[in-house]
């Protein structure tokens, strides 16, 4: 009984070490790699049903979309063939741009036949506004010549101003009036100096001299009142109260006396 009792655990001993050996063959057997005919192959099919998947993406999508004309194909060539920017050259001669210019609008600014009226802002609220003011008053600059620049963030008397002459509650910035004449904004001035015609509808205004600047404002156009100081209030002694300032506007400033006049 004993002998077989050995025997038994022995065969068991032999069967336990026999599936240890058998699993560590099998984990430490290297896997084969494959060859790099087969990989081309397998990466050739690969590519193969990604084509065939596009192909049938794009047959899919041909389902959904309008089939054009032959019209239609035709605008587009026209399109193409056309440039993306149109040369100011192309327009005509300068004079036929002036007499656009005569004609343009009947809309006038009483009392500013001899001038250059610019309606702008100094504000940087609105960037492309604060940036059209700017290459405007740039190009007169250019030119030297002086410019009465009413600034509406300065003075809201102007923007009531150009809302009359313009009829337009909401008009936009900047607005530029010659002799009298209303030019446009930023975009008319910037092609009538593209064109060379703002240079010979400047012709005859006075030149300043380079680098001047207005010493009693510095060329800000606006000082503090000399009635009230700029706060707006005066003692009235026959009454004995504080009044009102009618000598400035709503920030206690008048025109600069000697660059605006």
């Amino acid at each position: 009984m004993a002998g077989s009792g050995n025997k038994s655990e022995l065969g068991t001993k032999f069967k336990i070490s026999s599936f240890f050996n058998r699993s560590l063959t099998m984990h430490s057997t290297p896997k084969p790699q494959p060859s790099p005919l087969e990989r081309a192959v397998s990466i050739s099919k690969f590519y193969n049903s990604y084509e065939s998947v596009k192909g049938k993406v794009k047959k899919l999508a041909t389902l959904f979309d309008s089939p054009k004309s032959a019209k239609d194909e035709s605008n587009e060539l026209q399109v193409q063939s056309q440039p993306k920017l149109k040369s100011f050259k192309s327009m005509g001669p300068v004079s036929s741009i002036s007499a656009n210019f005569n004609n343009r609008s009947s809309i006038k600014l009483p009392g500013t036949e001899d001038r250059i009226v610019v309606y702008l802002t100094s504000l940087r609220g609105i960037r492309r506004t604060y940036e059209d003011c700017y290459a405007v008053m740039m190009i007169f600059k250019g030119f030297r010549v002086w410019v009465d620049e009413r600034d509406i963030s300065m003075d809201s008397a102007y923007r009531l101003e150009l809302q009359c002459v313009l009829g337009e509650k909401n008009a936009s910035l900047p607005q530029v009036f010659i002799r009298g004449k209303h030019v446009g904004g930023a975009d008319a001035i910037k092609q009538m100096f593209d064109t060379g015609e703002l240079a010979k509808t400047l012709e005859g205004f006075p030149v300043k001299k380079p680098g001047f600047v207005c010493e009693a404002c510095g060329d800000v156009r606006f000082v503090p009142c000399g009635n009230c100081s700029g706060s707006r209030k005066v003692f009235d002694e026959a009454e004995g109260v504080l009044k009102r300032c009618l000598e400035c506007n709503e920030n206690g400033l008048s025109r600069c006396p000697d660059c605006c006049h």
